[in-house]
């Protein structure tokens, strides 16, 4: 065959292909989407993906069945879902380690190479302490560092993890120096500070609701632009407290690029409509979780500067592995 036909058989190819997508994209979804999450059962990240599911079957012809998929800081199920055919039935849980491992070297990808459907949810970090602790604000607590440089063990989910991530931000925002310990998850932390192994942590309030109502914890102060509603009304904002700081994790949803767009278009609006749905808001309000909604676009343009953020922040920190 001559270089010639080949390019016109090549040529006639696409040109079936492309036409041919409309219709197929019309008829989607005929099959259930697996919706991959990027951790283990039970967790936040988890929990948001099963209400999404849940809330989505009243949309679509075809339900989402979640898969998790932990490892990698979420790249194990981020990546597989990246070099994934791009024909929507792969969805992925993208969440906000997504703009921090890429510069870790610890996958070869990162925010460019998703389709973003939406964010759902968004978490401020804290810095909580034990109730029993003498300190009472985060002028307070950050005084205490400032005299004690290195001392105040600060816990954290994993050297890297946006939560530790959140406690060098405080660090460069403020000239104060924490010992950062990690452990293997927030949930870990959590139980170390309630047991009088390091004397704060970062966290989000989803991680330590349950403790502050108890009485057990209290919050210094949220990483958020404004308070936020229920147990934590009282609480400051970090900015309210003289430290110009809103930071914290999010989760949304992404396909792999090549993904049609009327495909995109078909789980950005299912993906509006679940969102809205009271069931999804009461089960999410439920757990702590906030739901904070953005669109498929400006959802592109928030990875990128989070991406821009954490890369620049990261030539401060160091990681220990």
């Amino acid at each position: 065959m001559t270089q010639t036909r080949r390019n016109i058989t090549l040529g006639a190819v696409l040109a079936l292909a492309t036409a041919m997508s409309p219709a197929w994209a019309a008829d989607y979804p005929t099959r259930p989407i697996e919706l991959v999450v990027p951790s283990s059962a039970g967790g936040g990240t988890d929990v948001m993906a099963r209400n999404f599911a849940d809330a989505a079957r009243k949309y679509l012809p075809q339900p989402f069945v979640v898969t998790n998929k932990p490892g990698v800081s979420g790249g194990l199920a981020m990546g597989e879902v990246q070099r994934a055919a791009p024909d929507g039935y792969k969805v992925v849980v993208l969440i906000s380690e997504l703009a921090i491992i890429p510069h870790l070297g610890m996958v070869k990808f990162g925010v460019q190479d998703f389709i973003p459907i939406a964010r759902l949810n968004a978490d401020p970090g804290t810095i909580t302490v034990r109730a029993d602790a003498p300190w009472h604000t985060v002028e307070e607590f950050l005084a205490h560092a400032r005299k004690n440089p290195g001392a105040v063990a600060m816990g954290n989910a994993g050297s890297g993890s946006i939560w530790h991530l959140a406690a060098a931000a405080v660090e460069q925002k403020t000239g104060v120096h924490f010992n950062h310990v990690p452990f293997q998850g927030a949930a870990p932390s959590v139980v170390a500070l309630l047991g009088g192994h390091v004397d704060a942590i970062a966290v989000s309030p989803a991680e330590i609701g349950p403790h502050v109502a108890s009485g057990k914890l209290k919050v210094l102060g949220v990483m958020a632009e404004q308070r936020l509603g229920g147990q934590y009304a009282n609480v400051p904002t970090f900015k309210e407290q003289g430290v110009d700081l809103a930071l914290g994790t999010w989760r949304g949803l992404g396909v792999p690029l090549g993904t049609p767009p009327e495909v995109v278009a078909v789980l950005r609006e299912t993906t509006r409509k679940a969102v809205a749905e009271p069931a999804f808001k009461d089960a999410m309000a439920k757990t702590n979780l906030i739901v904070s909604y953005m669109d498929g676009e400006p959802f592109k343009a928030f990875m990128a500067d989070q991406s821009a953020y954490f890369k620049k922040l990261l030539t401060t920190v160091t990681i220990t592995k």
